[in-house]
């Protein structure tokens, strides 16, 4: 699929592949008209550090397949416990649950807005690996 996305949908597609993926407590903020930093954030919580690790592949390969499309720039701690994927528009962070609890991103954003899961599986069921 070559088709131009909003930035919101993009945001939705990327959460519903990490949720296919099996990433817990998933977060997409619309930080929009609080930064010019991206238009929103997708944050995600990863159980183990190679599971960090394969969430972010998975998100690389899936959106390069989908949409052609590879990250401006990438980023991981030394331990590979919080990995960003920086797609200009949507930024991803996907953290170990410890490193979620302790840097508490939504909490720093309070400001933004949350689109609601529901809200989001709707948007991007049709990217969904497991199509009902």
């Amino acid at each position: 699929m070559t088709e131009e996305l909003s930035s919101q949908k993009f945001a939705c597609v990327v959460a519903r592949i990490l949720d296919d993926k099996l990433a817990k407590d998933i977060s997409i903020l619309n930080i929009s008209h609080v930064s010019s930093l991206a238009d929103y954030f997708v944050i995600v919580t990863g159980d183990s550090t190679p599971q960090v690790k394969a969430l972010m592949e998975e998100v690389k390969d899936r959106v390069k397949k989908l949409f052609n499309r590879a990250p401006v720039r990438m980023e991981n701690d030394a331990k590979n416990r919080w990995n960003l994927l920086d797609y200009g528009d949507v930024v991803v962070h996907i953290l170990h649950k410890e490193e979620r609890e302790t840097y508490a991103i939504e909490k720093f954003w309070s400001n933004a807005f949350s689109i609601p899961e529901k809200e989001w599986k709707e948007a991007s069921e049709e990217y969904s690996t497991y199509k009902k």
